[in-house]
Parts: C-alpha cells; structure tokens; sequence
C-alpha cells in the first residue's frame, strides 16, 4: 500500500459522480473552506478551486468516471491522486454515509499523508487499454454463444459434434441435426452471431497489434519470447502493466498481479490469507493462460512442471508455474531482455 506524503498549502477531496461532484478543500490547518456539491463540469470546477491553486493537490476515489478529471487536472498543471477504494476503509467503513462526509473524509486523508494510492493510467496508452478489455469482454460473449450450441445439443441427447465447432468450417449445416424449426432458428442466430464477432474481433485485434507496435514494440516483441505467451496475453501484460518500472520490486508486482497470496497473522498465529480481490485481474488471467500453454509442445516445461506437481501437487503446480512465469516476466522487462528458458527451468 502507497501513500499520498507530498505536502501542499491546500487539499480538495472530490466525492465524483457521473452527474455530481460534492467538492471540500482544506487548508494546512485543516480549516474548511469550501464545501458544495456541483455538477460535474470542468469549467465549474475550475472556477471553484481558481483562489486555491497556488498549490493544490486533488483526490477522488478510483471509480469509473475519474478520466476526464485526471486529464483536466494534468493539462492545467494541478497535483491528482487517486484513492484506492479497497484500502480506504474510514470512507466504506462509517457509520453515516454520503457525499458530503465522502469528500471531507478524502480530503482530510489526503492532508494527513493517509490517502492510500493507486495507479493513474497514462491518457496515451488508456484508451487502447479499454479497448483490450473489451475485446477480451467480446470474447467471452462469443464462447457464451458456442457453449450455448454445445448446451442445445446435450438437451436432445444427439450426437457429440465430433470437431471444433468454433471453425466456420465444422458448423456447417448444424442447424439441421435439430428437428424443431424453433431449435434450428435459435442454433442459426447463434452461428450467425459467431461470425459477426469473428470478423470484428479479428479487425480489432490487428488494429491493436498495430497501436501496441506504435506504443512500445520492443516490450511487445520481448513478451511474444515467452513460450505460451502469443500476441493476445503479449497485449494484455503490456497494457495492464504499462512501465514495469513502477514496481519496485518484483514481489509488489507479484502481488498486484494476484499471483501470491498474503498471510493473515495475529499474536504469532496464521489464520489463512486476504486480499484476494486486491490487484490486477487481468494480469491474473494472462499469466493463468500462459502457464497452460507454457506447456504445449514443450518437453522442458513439462518436466518443469512435473517437478513442481511432486512438490506441490497437481492442483498447486500450475499456480507456482505461473508465478515463476510473472517472476521472470518483472527481470525481463527490467533488464531488458529476452526469455531464456534454461535459465527459467534449472531456477
């Protein structure tokens, strides 16, 4: 967990909505000089704060609607944080809750060097970010429609389709294993749907290789050196990650990228381990694919492997494989280098 230390002469906390703003700044002295809730507009909040900007700095909590704000505040040169809204309990854990007792609370954490941080994604590469993520969203909607095929079948107890019915080739006539014309018409929208995302999610994957080769090549190029790592999870850990050097150490990137847990410890005793939920999901998924993959086709990952299912066991190995592969990932990335894998597995 990171705080927010700098000092500054004043601290506006923002409780931000999509059509609200209920907006507190302090002094030093932590006295109250403005306390009102306002549309969320930019120019009215510019006008707000204009007495206060010799030096002030900005809070609000990481909710979905902060872009615009971050952006505002960086093109006129004012201090933003973002607050981690997992970590900040003296907002989630009150006994009165709203707006008004929201955005004193964030500004007097900001003030006592108690505002816990996350990370403010750069404007240039967000966007394209967003993008990826909902592709990976497009994705998932598209193996909804294939499970449904694969679901329909099962109802009417007919025969295993025997091929992969994700090829355009393989699902060819399938509407017509089904008697009920109401059956077929649902399994033809299905296919129909199939192709629609095809085409689009292969548009927008080039588009997206295109724009990551124009962001950072060299990084993207490095990731694809990973056995099992190919061009999707490659974009996926390059943009989730964005400049490796914000991670101090490799352990902090392990923990942002869910793939160690924390103990709970009190009085000597371990009672299990918590935040669970707090980190990158994405990252999470990428390095969860790429440990099943990390062993297609490769003999030395799979003795890798085996070494670690006697160790650890079956259900465990894949975890530790693909914390070993977020390990290597951090000094790859650091020192710039490419993945060497006899160095991974005798490691």
């Amino acid at each position: 967990m990171r705080f927010y230390t700098k000092m500054h002469k004043f601290y506006c906390g923002i409780d931000l909505h999509a059509r609200s703003m209920y907006l507190c700044i302090l002094d030093q002295e932590g006295n109250t000089l403005v306390h009102r809730n306002m549309p969320t507009n930019g120019q009215r909040f510019l006008k707000n704060i204009a007495p206060y900007r010799e030096d002030l700095v900005v809070a609000v909590e990481c909710m979905f609607t902060w872009y615009w704000l971050a952006d505002l505040c960086q093109r006129e040169g004012i201090a933003f944080v973002l607050g981690h809204p997992l970590y900040m309990k003296a907002i989630h854990g009150g006994k009165a809750k709203n707006d008004k007792i929201d955005a004193d609370k964030i500004a007097r954490l900001l003030r006592s060097n108690m505002l816990p941080q996350a990370y403010v994604y750069p404007a240039s590469m967000r966007a394209t970010r967003d993008l990826l993520r909902r592709r990976n969203h497009l994705v998932n909607k598209r193996a909804e429609l294939l499970a449904h095929i694969q679901n329909t079948n099962s109802q009417y107890n007919l025969p295993a389709f025997g091929k992969k019915i994700a090829r355009k080739s393989n699902r060819e006539g399938l509407g017509e294993r089904f008697i009920d014309p109401c059956v077929q018409q649902s399994i033809e929208l299905d296919m129909a749907l199939i192709d629609v995302y095809n085409q689009r999610l292969a548009e927008l994957e080039l588009y997206i290789v295109r724009t990551a080769k124009g962001h950072d090549a060299n990084t993207f190029y490095r990731l694809r050196s990973v056995p099992g790592i190919g061009k999707i999870l490659a974009l996926v850990i390059l943009y989730e990650i964005q400049d490796i050097a914000r991670f101090e150490r490799v352990g902090n990137f392990l923990s942002y990228a869910r793939l160690v847990k924390c103990a709970k410890e009190s009085a000597g005793k371990r009672y299990g381990s918590s935040g669970a939920k707090i980190g990158n999901v994405h990252l999470r998924w990428a390095f969860g694919e790429a440990a099943c993959l990390f062993l297609r086709n490769n003999p030395e990952g799979q003795k890798l492997h085996q070494r670690l299912v006697n160790k650890h066991r079956k259900a465990k190995a894949l975890s530790v494989l693909a914390q070993k592969l977020g390990r290597a990932v951090y000094f790859m990335l650091k020192r710039q280098q490419a993945f060497d894998m006899n160095k991974f597995v005798t490691r």
